[in-house]
């Protein structure tokens, strides 16, 4: 018999029902009584079959807060994140290069480039009949 155990004990997660964590687990109830209470709102309105459209879409964003993480952050915790770094610290971004090979050879290219003018730099050439 094996058991199986993360390699990263953060991502350890303790199921409670059915599989589900606690989290999932709740929101997953709450979308199902989002469900319950569309569909008993709309049921004689718009019939059975746009009721039913109404009732997962209704829901669906409920279950999958309890389900999704980016990058590595609950749903919530995302939402709080986004709105920080949109409006609360917004900035623009400028993208200026660098280019650290120009910077350690900046003196050396600097020193071919006035040598190269040097030796191209032409004598005026005298004539023989000023002379």
């Amino acid at each position: 018999m094996q058991l199986k155990i993360n390699k990263e004990i953060r991502d350890f997660k303790e199921s409670i029902f059915f599989g589900l964590s606690m989290r999932q687990f709740i929101f997953s109830a709450f979308a199902c009584g989002i469900a319950v209470f569309l569909y008993f709102t709309f049921i004689d309105k718009l019939g059975m079959e746009l009721t039913s459209w109404v009732c997962m879409i209704g829901a669906l964003p409920f279950a999958a807060i309890g389900f999704v993480t980016i990058q590595g952050m609950t749903f919530e915790r995302f939402l709080i994140e986004l709105y920080r770094s949109t409006l609360l610290h917004f900035y623009p971004l400028e993208y200026v290069p660098y280019n650290y090979f120009y910077e350690l050879t900046k003196k050396r290219i600097e020193n071919i480039r006035k040598e190269s003018i040097k030796n191209n730099d032409k004598k005026p050439i005298k004539d023989a009949k000023t002379e």
